[in-house]
């Protein structure tokens, strides 16, 4: 299958090229509204609002439009439950049950915090809520179907108040039964968001409140995956395969006060300077719930310890940020002062002999600073960094460089050094349970440190991308074979290339995306797939009289065969592999589809993991858990701008 996708991407470029309409759809144009007048003195003047007066933004960027364009990759963003392109991941069997990573990749949202890498998928950052300004109300939807059971909605209403108002309130539900014992998903976000901004443009603020639950029933994966394997009829409904855990569940909250201010107190041609102050509270809180101890974690009564059935563990994080901001079109410098209350405990107080606290908190002292560069409307540059610490958490150490250059309009190059030096993800340093083994305290660990170097290159040709990563990584801090935090004394080296094209043929579209890595040094840390590819082969045109819009064909997802990381469910992250762990990888996974757009609403069918209805399906998602059987796959996405 490795080579099918190569020789797909090579024979691609004997093709025409025609460009499919996905650069920059969303750009904000400057006029934005169309005027009607009738040209009477002091008659009225009718404005007809366009796509171009719904915008959105996160606070650091730029303002785009609601991107109605029915381009190739919305399949496979809302074919997803999260909405989002999960290339380099590969889905459990029920949705919302999260995904095994792949390829590497930093999260930052785990810095100075408790997220577990497998509810990590849907979480929302600081960076990632939108702000809105349109001109009327505006409302969306997004509906996937599940599996088995329940469904999936996430609904956006905003509306401006006024010029100088806006705001949101945004709701996701997620409930899907899955297709093995003790397998739901129960996840839900609620967003409410308002942005302001003064009459005279002296005075801007922006405020949201966030809190997102990602519940799970925990199954542990089949006891037996002879009988997954074994192709009997019998097993054909899943739910009579025996599970290794019948009532455990886990649980995240993670909820988040926001609010930020900046003030210009000067006329900007004279003095562009302007202060911000932002402060905001996130608080994370992880519960393992059992009805009672499971026999697959223990053999005798002396390996469980006297302590709830259900245990708790948090963290918090109020933050107080002031700086100053010099603020020109093509230079833009921000710096300030941080000041941190940080808080990791558990819910209830561990036996003295285990030496485990309840609560680590601390005050934490930093600077943060922003700088922007434009040349020539040629060369921008980004560059943050932010410094902190602590006397519990140690120093904080976060630089991230971007440099962009367009040559020629179209023709991108984009190239980035970045670093950080942060203490290992909270889940790893403490955690508390009834079984005697999974309790521990990672007591003065070293900095995780981590060194990216990478960029990528956009050309207009096929629409096509090509990049390259390499990452360092020194004391990498992971779960040995039983879940105990570790530290590698020598470092990991990871290298990362690939591409992306766009190649076209009339109707006929072919959009490859392939990726190489390879782990020198410690490798078997941090076992990964040394190829995983993607290849969707698609017609698109009108239909109806031109009244909508078509998408018809197959995508093929594709990993090499390795031994994979297994799931650990009681921590919710990924341990190593023991010597009897499956492989996983190695098959193809063959979706057709066909998708559909009606004015501002798109319709999307998808029989996923379709050749499992000719040839057994012999895959996993990781050990122990088997990937998905076949499923259509729905979804809706419905803009409406009243």
């Amino acid at each position: 299958m490795k080579y099918l996708l190569l020789c797909i991407l090579f024979c691609g470029f004997g093709m025409n090229a025609q460009v499919v309409n996905k650069t920059d759809s969303n750009r904000v144009k400057p006029q934005d509204t169309l005027v009607i007048d009738s040209g009477r003195k002091d008659s009225l003047q009718i404005f007809k609002p366009t796509i171009y007066d719904y915008q959105y933004h996160t606070q650091f960027s730029e303002k785009k439009i609601f991107d109605t364009v029915f381009t190739h990759d919305k399949t496979f963003i809302f074919s997803q439950y999260n909405n989002r392109d999960n290339f380099g991941r590969i889905q459990f069997a029920n949705i919302g049950s999260g995904f095994n990573p792949l390829v590497f990749e930093v999260n930052t949202e785990q810095n100075l915090s408790l997220l577990p890498t497998n509810k990590s998928f849907n979480i929302l950052g600081i960076n990632d809520v939108k702000y809105y300004d349109v001109k009327t109300p505006t409302a969306a939807f997004i509906y996937h179907n599940s599996v088995s059971s329940g469904a999936e909605l996430q609904s956006t209403y905003t509306q401006n108040i006024g010029k100088n108002f806006n705001f949101a309130v945004e709701y996701l539900g997620l409930r899907s039964l899955g297709m093995y014992q003790n397998a739901l998903a129960s996840n839900n976000n609620v967003i409410f968001s308002g942005h302001y901004i003064s009459k005279n443009n002296k005075y801007e603020a922006f405020a949201h409140f966030l809190h997102q639950n990602v519940n799970n029933q925990e199954n542990g994966g089949i006891a037996d995956t002879d009988l997954f394997l074994s192709g009997n009829s019998n097993f054909d409904n899943r739910l009579n395969i025996p599970v290794n855990l019948n009532s455990s569940d886990s649980r995240f909250g993670y909820r988040r006060y926001y609010f930020s201010q900046q003030f210009r107190p000067f006329a900007t041609e004279k003095f562009p300077f302007k202060i911000r102050h932002t402060i905001f509270h996130q608080g994370n809180k992880y519960y393992y719930n059992q009805q009672s101890p499971e026999p697959y974690y223990f053999d005798e009564a002396s390996d469980l310890i006297d302590y709830p059935l259900s245990s708790k563990k948090y963290s918090k994080n109020l933050s107080n940020t002031v700086s100053v901001l010099f603020d020109k079109e093509n230079f833009k410098l921000d710096a300030g002062v941080r000041h941190q209350l940080i808080k990791l405990g558990i819910g209830a107080a561990l036996p003295s002999s285990l030496n485990i606290p309840q609560e680590i908190s601390e005050n934490r002292i930093g600077a943060v600073g922003n700088l922007q560069i434009k040349l020539w409307d040629k060369i921008a540059l980004n560059s943050n960094l932010e410094f902190s610490n602590g006397n519990e958490f140690g120093t904080f150490l976060r630089s991230q460089n971007l440099m962009k250059f367009e040559p020629v309009e179209g023709y991108f190059v984009n190239a980035k050094v970045n670093f950080q030096s942060a203490s290992p993800t909270f889940n790893l340093l403490m955690n508390p349970s009834v079984y005697r083994q999974f309790n521990y305290y990672f007591d003065n660990p070293n900095n995780e440190t981590i060194t990216e170097i990478g960029g990528d290159i956009n050309l207009k040709w096929f629409q096509s991308k090509a990049f390259a990563n390499y990452f360092r990584i020194d004391n990498y801090t992971y779960l040995d074979s039983a879940a105990k935090p570790q530290q590698s004394g020598s470092g990991l080296n990871i290298s990362q290339i690939g591409g992306e094209a766009t190649f076209s043929y009339g109707n006929f579209h072919l959009n490859p995306k392939v990726l190489f890595q390879s782990a020198i040094g410690n490798k078997d840390l941090l076992p990964m797939p040394n190829f995983v590819g993607r290849a969707n082969l698609f017609w698109q045109g009108k239909a109806f009289k031109k009244a909508a819009e078509i998408q018809a064909g197959i995508k093929i997802y594709y990993f090499t065969k390795f031994a994979s990381r297994e799931y650990f469910p009681v921590l919710n992250e990924f341990i190593l592999p023991n010597a009897n762990s499956q492989s996983i990888g190695g098959q193809p996974i063959a979706d057709v589809y066909f998708n559909m757009k009606v004015k501002r609403m798109f319709f999307f069918i998808e029989a996923q993991h379709l050749n499992t209805t000719f040839m057994q399906n012999k895959s996993f998602t990781a050990p122990n858990y088997p990937i998905y059987d076949f499923r259509l796959n729905l979804g809706i996405v419905w803009y409406l701008f009243s």
